[in-house]
C-alpha cells in the first residue's frame, strides 16, 4: 500500500498503473498543458513533470511508494532539485534533437510531426503529435520571410550631414549603422545590409538581409528665427523656379488641422442639417 498517491492523482491513474499507463497520461497531459499551448498553466506543467519524473523511474517510485513526498525529497529530489519541465518534455517527445536541427530558419506555422506519439488506445491506430511553431512578435524587428526589417528614427542634421548608430541584433552582437558626410538619407529610404537577417532554412549558415526604413524627424516651428531662414537657404539646393504669380490667383493657407477632421465635420453636416443644395430623387 503507498503513502501518497498525489503524484499519481496529478497524472490521473492509479497507484498500481502499469509504467506504460504512465507514459500514456503524461503524454496527453503534457501536451494539453505545455506553456505554448496554455501559458497560464505553468504550475500545472511543472506538476506534471515532476510526477512524471518520479513514477516513470522504478527506483524513485518505490522510494515514493513506501516514503511519500517527503522520502523523496530527502533523496536528494527536494526543491529545485528535478529536471527542467521543458527538458522532460523535449526528452519524452525527442524534440530536443529534431528541434536543435531543424529550428533555425524555420517560419511561423511550420509544424514537427512525431508520428505514432499520439494517446494510446487498446484497438485504436496511435495518432501522431503536431506542434506548430508560433513565432513571437520583437519589438525592434519585424520579419519578412527571411529578412529583417526594422525602422530607425534620425534627425534632419543625421539625414544630411551623416550619422553613427550602433543596433543590438537578436543574438546580442552590436552594428555600428553608418551614413558618411554627403550622403543624404531621404524620409522613408530603405537600406540593406547584408547577411544580417534570418538564417536560411536550406543553409542557417546564410542569412537574408537586415532591411532598415529611415524615419527622418523634422524640426518644430518656429526653431530657427525668421531672419536666420535665408542663411539655411542659402546652404540647400536652389528653389524650383516659381510659376508667375497673377491677380486673378486666389492666396489660400495651409491650416494645421488634419483632414480627417473636416472630412469628418462634413459627414456630420451631410446628415441635412447643413444649408444649400439637397439631392433630389425622382
Amino acid at each position: 500500500m503507498v503513502k501518497e498517491t498525489a503524484y499519481y492523482d496529478t497524472l490521473g491513474v492509479k497507484p498500481n498503473a502499469m509504467t506504460e499507463e504512465i507514459k500514456n497520461s503524461y503524454r496527453r497531459l503534457a501536451v494539453k498543458y505545455h506553456p505554448d499551448k496554455k501559458p497560464n498553466e505553468g504550475e500545472k506543467f511543472m506538476l506534471i513533470s515532476q510526477a512524471y519524473e518520479v513514477l516513470s523511474d522504478p527506483k524513485k517510485r518505490d522510494l515514493y511508494d513506501r516514503g511519500g513526498e517527503q522520502a523523496i525529497k530527502e533523496g536528494g529530489m527536494g526543491e529545485g532539485n528535478f529536471s527542467s519541465p521543458t527538458d522532460i518534455f523535449d526528452k519524452f517527445f525527442g524534440v530536443g534533437s529534431c528541434m536543435n536541427k531543424e529550428k533555425r530558419g524555420m517560419k511561423h506555422g511550420q509544424k514537427f510531426v512525431f508520428t505514432g506519439e499520439g494517446d494510446q488506445k487498446p484497438g485504436v491506430e496511435t495518432g501522431d503529435v503536431v506542434l506548430v511553431l508560433n513565432q513571437k512578435e520583437y519589438a525592434t524587428y519585424q520579419r519578412q520571410d527571411d529578412n529583417l526589417m526594422m525602422k530607425m528614427e534620425i534627425k534632419l542634421v543625421e539625414a544630411l550631414c551623416g550619422f553613427k548608430k550602433p543596433i543590438e541584433t537578436m543574438d546580442g552582437r552590436v552594428l555600428l549603422i553608418t551614413s558618411y558626410p554627403g550622403e543624404v538619407i531621404k524620409h522613408g529610404h530603405l537600406k540593406n545590409i547584408l547577411n544580417e537577417g534570418m538564417p536560411l532554412q536550406r543553409d542557417p549558415t546564410e542569412k537574408g538581409l537586415l532591411i532598415i526604413q529611415f524615419i527622418v524627424t523634422f524640426p518644430h516651428n518656429q526653431w530657427l528665427p525668421v531672419k536666420k531662414l535665408s542663411f539655411l537657404e542659402a546652404l540647400l539646393p536652389p528653389r524650383e523656379k516659381e510659376e508667375m504669380i497673377t491677380d486673378d490667383m486666389k492666396v489660400v493657407e495651409l491650416e494645421r488641422e488634419p483632414y480627417r477632421k473636416y472630412r469628418g465635420a462634413a459627414y456630420q453636416e451631410d446628415d441635412g442639417t447643413r444649408d444649400g443644395v439637397q439631392c433630389q430623387t425622382s
